[in-house]
């Protein structure tokens, strides 16, 4: 009896001792699975099961499921676990493997044939990479906006950077800013497959993204006229809409505009009165720049403004005729001005020409000596 005991623990032993020798010689058979179809990922021994989670101290569960699918479909489908997680050397691995460093690849003339853009160096400056380095667990990584094990080209419909889908990407931590971007004109239209709707990025920019107090961000104060006609002084897209391309320019023109270019912060700018995420059109009653809501958006800055005080014509352009007086009053305040222009010069050059004659009289002109 004694004797099974031992042979039964024997055997045991050498099957526990087997099955970590096959494990640990896993990872470096890596290279020809990866090469040969067929033969299946070893990391996907464990990961590849659907159960297959942790659950912290805290009561929440981490998946840890990894949908081969996915990972075949993906433009990492080439690669090695061991490429990204370059750390763990052994399975099964003795502790949690590091956040993968997706710069270990992707930086310009690397040899490994990722893209050669510095974007990783823009991320490094951008408000999110600040925040990952100076080690808030909140920051986002590149995984948290491209995914993982299922990255996908831009152009991809499921990817989770194609357009459609970036508003969804940042709301994953700015679900504020999701929520009412969803409603807002742009979202709707995006929504509905408008792709030259304008999304999170076209704004904030992607990897560059800078905090809103950031001089060079693309949100600053003084930057948001700017960045917006980046679409709104687009003509060939304003058109396909409707919309006046003159917004811009007649802002600029305007006391706020002037203000705005001389670093006045406090002045309106497009944000100010249309809002941010929440843009709408005029005609709908829950726009900021409807007439139910106008006194009371230009009130944020001018205390006690009323219905009178918006009565005026906004974003108006002297040079067109649909301003009505203002461009009458505009057009002979130009032609004055011309007509005081060349009168000023012809009085000057009639007063040198005048000048010029009479010294000449005076040189010829003999003085008798005495």
């Amino acid at each position: 009896m004694n004797w099974m005991m031992k042979n039964n623990s024997l055997l045991a032993m050498i099957f526990v001792m087997t099955v970590l020798i096959e494990l640990a010689s896993a990872v470096q058979a890596q290279d020809a699975s990866a090469s040969k179809p067929g033969i299946r990922n070893p990391c996907l021994i464990c990961h590849g099961k659907k159960d297959f989670k942790k659950v912290k101290e805290d009561g929440s569960v981490k998946k840890l499921y990894v949908n081969e699918e996915e990972l075949a479909q993906s433009m990492h489908a080439e690669k090695r676990c061991i490429d990204c997680h370059s750390d763990v050397t052994l399975l099964p691995h003795a502790k949690k493997p590091n956040r993968v460093t997706c710069s270990q690849c992707h930086y310009k003339g690397n040899p490994v044939g990722a893209p050669q853009t510095d974007r990783y160096n823009q991320y490094s400056a951008s408000v999110h990479g600040k925040e990952a380095l100076a080690g808030n667990p909140k920051a986002p990584l590149c995984q948290d906006c491209h995914g993982s094990h299922s990255i996908l080209k831009p152009d991809n419909k499921k990817s989770a950077i194609y357009k459609k889908n970036v508003a969804r990407t940042c709301g994953h931590c700015h679900l504020e800013e999701y929520a009412a971007y969803r409603y807002s004109i742009h979202g709707k239209t995006l929504n509905k497959g408008v792709m030259e709707s304008a999304t999170c990025t076209d704004c904030h920019g992607e990897h560059n993204i800078l905090a809103v107090k950031d001089p060079s961000s693309e949100v600053f104060a003084s930057k948001i006229p700017e960045t917006c006609s980046h679409c709104h002084q687009n003509k060939k897209i304003m058109d396909k809409f409707g919309v006046k391309v003159q917004q811009v320019i007649t802002y600029e023109e305007s006391f706020h505009g002037i203000a705005n270019k001389f670093g006045n912060k406090a002045v309106a700018t497009c944000a100010s009165c249309h809002g941010a995420h929440d843009i709408l059109p005029a005609s709908d009653h829950n726009s900021t720049i409807s007439k139910k809501n106008l006194a009371k958006t230009c009130g944020k800055c001018h205390p006690g403004a009323n219905e009178n005080f918006t009565k005026g014509t906004i974003h108006i352009a002297p040079k067109e005729k649909e301003a009505g007086i203002v461009y009458y009053i505009s057009t002979a305040f130009k032609y004055l001005t011309i007509s005081v222009m060349i009168g000023l010069i012809a009085h000057i050059l009639l007063d040198l020409s005048h000048k010029a004659r009479t010294r000449k009289k005076g040189f010829h002109k003999k003085t008798p000596a005495d």
